[in-house]
């Protein structure tokens, strides 16, 4: 079940359900520990009609977000219960405080009493053994601790401060369900302590008038020691729940929109699920620095493991979307993580030592994390690794610095990173063929030498080769280089296959032969797998070079899915969770993978009009998108439902790629025919700029009178009747036609728009039209 709208600060993450339950509650780190073990802590609502727990079977439920925060705004109305409940909930940003607020109207009209239920079902420290959950007559709350964790749960309901009605007991043990049963009949046994396997449960009593409201305060503070949460617990009380709402709310719609964007022609939905995957992508990233996958612990049922750990290529790729976008610290972060784990690591003592490589993935601590890929195949020694996570972060970092020349955050990184890693891939190659030897697919499904990894590892040396220009190790520069180059001959000669006309998934050694690659010694892998993208995403090849188009053409025929719902699969005939097997289907469509092939068409566009594909892919993932704006990472073939884990961190990075990808290229293609300078401009500098060029023209207007604003204007001059249209599609508020409409245009949200109040009398001239380089501007006469 997905995750619909998590609500998080880098230390503490709380994830609900698609019945607004809160399913995941992760603590002091984000992925690590999971303080619910995935069990529901419920929500319910008691009336003299009845009880129910709130759920998506009895209760009508919209979950969403309010606009451009990570403040949630939820609607859930019960017919037979007569009941509406508007709620938000937030995590503080910089405090580890969890605040729901629950508007309840009475649909009735009669007075009643009504009563909400809170429940924890907490199994601190990721274990259920002796836990201990006490009512505190201190505070009137309870606290659930074990160790160095410790949960205070508080309320409010209108002038009632704290904890009056309370159940705490014994869950999953000898017959016992949990306290969450005792709340079904609307009274609670007011037990002041229980330990071991315990969970509790708190009631608030309201009475409502008929057809009133009334407004409850649900909160849990999180810290290691009972000072800590006693401290969090008199914050609220000081400064009221509603404020951490109205602060944290304030907070994520600055951060959201800090950069000023200036988003040209694309549509409202796209810009809306670029903003919020931005937000969203903040919920999966750990403070420490690591970037996360995902937090849905529902895939615990395939393997009894989750994807809440660090992978470096995933993280690589969401850093590089987030540099794009301007918020640097994350990546930085990021960086200074994965430089602390690439010590030497020794594995069987004097049988193997390598250093310079990142392994399969890591807990948000920077401890090896689980992983399935062997140590040995028969008496074959391997190392466990895919060796494009580390050729990416080296990648990465060098885009990092190309965007921003912070040379002080790059430099402690060469020797502790740069130059290890940078080494390992130019060691770890085959010397007679110059290709990378064989290791694990970004897939995690194969082992082989991939044409992904190849890429990877082209891109991550001419990285190197750069940052050590900066720091003058001239020979290290050189050997990078020339080992690039050697691998780009290497993927020409081994890799390209002229009899399929494209490249090939990989090649691998044949079983018992040597691992010199020769025509007798390995087996091609011609599979189509939408990771091709990489031989130009990683700067291999020009996205113009036949061979990549050829390959793209591939991909997009091969692996659309050809069912009402489309996207792009990973590979032929993929098997992972897929649904269905019919002809039509080579895979459950994936966010990533068809983002890969919207990127590839910004990267060859020659035109506006060519853009016109990458809106339509950018659409297309905007409707296969939770109401929410969440993004899974596959997707149901057949009903468009999210598949797997719920959201994917690397979903919502592609699309904030994808999108400044957009940008960068639509501010490339309006270039002006005279000066060769961009006319448009999608930065904040570029905006600024604007607004200092362009002449103020509300001022002329009465302050007494909003100012009103037109597409399309209809007005007379000597007689004729002339209408003057801006075709909102096309502007992208370049400003050229303010300047030469004597005040009756400005622009407003990036947008040129004609001010009713002058058109009037607008002394329009003939060809005015003409002044506008893209054409968005038409005037008619009769």
């Amino acid at each position: 079940m997905p995750r619909d709208i998590p609500v998080g600060n880098g230390s503490f993450l709380i994830a609900f359900d698609a019945d607004y339950t809160i399913r995941d509650l992760y603590y002091p780190r984000v992925g690590k520990e999971n303080q619910t073990l995935g069990y529901p802590s419920r929500f319910g609502v008691w009336t003299q009609e009845g009880f129910s727990w709130v759920n998506a079977r009895d209760w009508r439920i919209a979950l969403g977000y309010l606009n451009e925060t990570l403040v949630t705004d939820v609607r859930a109305s019960h017919e037979r219960l007569g009941l509406q409940l508007v709620c938000n909930d937030a995590v503080d940003f910089e405090k580890n405080i969890y605040v729901r607020k629950v508007l309840v109207r009475n649909l009735r009209k009669y007075e009643r009493g009504v009563r909400l239920f809170f429940h924890q079902d907490l199994s601190v420290m990721e274990n259920e053994i002796g836990d201990t959950v006490f009512y505190d007559a201190k505070q009137n709350c309870l606290v659930h601790y074990k160790g160095p964790r410790y949960f205070l749960i508080n309320c409010s309901a209108g002038d009632v401060w704290g904890v009056r009605e309370y159940a705490t007991g014994i869950k999953r043990l000898r017959g016992a369900e949990g306290t969450w049963r005792d709340a079904e009949d609307g009274i609670l046994g007011g037990n002041p302590i229980a330990q071991g396997s315990v969970d509790s449960t708190i009631g608030i009593p309201l009475e409502i008038p008929p057809h009133g409201e009334a407004v409850v305060y649900y909160w849990i503070a999180a810290g290691r020691n009972y000072g800590e949460v006693d401290a969090l617990n008199d914050i609220l009380v000081h400064d009221k729940p509603q404020k951490i709402i109205d602060r944290t709310a304030s907070y994520w719609r600055h951060w959201v929109n800090k950069e000023e964007f200036n988003f040209g022609n694309l549509p409202a939905d796209v810009v809306g699920l670029f903003k919020r995957s931005l937000l969203v992508l903040m919920t999966q990233i750990d403070s420490g620095g690591a970037i996360i996958a995902a937090n849905d612990s529902d895939i615990k049922q395939f393997a009894k493991d989750t994807y809440s750990y660090m992978w470096p290529r995933d993280g690589a790729m969401v850093s590089y979307a987030l540099m794009k976008a301007g918020y640097t610290t994350t990546c930085g972060n990021f960086f200074n993580f994965c430089a602390n784990t690439i010590t030497p690591y020794n594995f069987c003592a004097s049988v193997m030592v390598e250093d310079g490589f990142l392994l399969h993935k890591y807990n948000p601590d920077g401890s090896f994390g689980s992983s399935w890929h062997p140590w040995v195949k028969g008496d074959e020694i391997h190392v466990p690794i895919q060796e494009d996570e580390t050729a990416l972060i080296l990648w990465a970092i060098w885009r990092y610095y190309d965007l921003y020349r912070r040379m002080d955050e790059i430099r402690p990184l060469y020797h502790s990173f740069v130059e290890k890693a940078a080494d390992f891939l130019v060691s770890y190659r085959d010397e007679e063929t110059g290709l990378p030897l064989p290791s694990y697919d970004l897939w995690e499904e194969r082992r082989g030498i991939l044409s992904f990894t190849a890429a990877t590892v082209y891109g991550g040396l001419i990285a190197a080769a750069n940052l050590s220009d900066i720091f003058y190790h001239t020979e290290k520069a050189s050997l990078y280089r020339e080992t690039a180059a050697k691998i780009k001959e290497a993927i020409d000669q081994y890799l390209y296959s002229e009899k399929h006309q494209r490249f090939l998934r990989m090649i691998y050694p044949k079983e018992g032969g040597p691992l010199i690659i020769k025509d007798e010694n390995y087996e091609q892998d011609a599979t189509i797998d939408a990771s091709l993208y990489g031989m130009f995403a990683f700067g291999v090849y020009d996205p113009f070079d036949i061979k990549i188009q050829n390959t793209m053409k591939a991909i997009e025929s091969a692996l659309w899915v050809r069912t009402r719902i489309g996207g792009i699969a990973r590979y032929e005939n993929d098997g992972y969770q897929r649904i269905g097997n019919d002809g039509a289907i080579p895979g459950n469509p994936w966010i990533v993978c068809t983002m890969w092939l919207a990127q590839y068409y910004v990267s060859i566009a020659k035109s506006v009009e060519d853009l016109e594909r990458v809106v339509n892919y950018l659409r297309w993932t905007v409707s296969r998108a939770l109401p929410s704006g969440v993004l899974a990472e596959q997707i149901n073939p057949y009903t468009g439902e999210p598949l797997s884990v719920s959201p994917l961190t690397w979903s919502h990075a592609t699309v904030v790629q994808t999108v400044m990808d957009y940008l960068e290229k639509l501010q490339e293609l309006h270039t002006c025919e005279r000066c060769g300078r961009s006319i448009f401009h999608y930065d904040r500098a570029g905006r600024q700029l604007l607004k200092k060029h362009l002449p103020a023209h509300a001022d002329a207007i009465s302050d007494q009178e909003p100012i009103k604003y037109l597409d399309e204007a209809h007005f007379k001059k000597d007689g004729e009747n002339i209408t003057v249209n801006i075709d909102q599609g096309r502007c992208v508020g370049c400003g050229i036609c303010v300047a030469n409409a004597n005040g009756v245009i400005d622009v407003v949200d990036d947008k040129a728009k004609i001010i009713a109040g002058k058109a009037a009398d607008w002394d329009i001239k003939p060809g005015f039209e003409k002044c506008c380089p893209l054409e968005a501007i038409t005037v008619k006469t009769a």
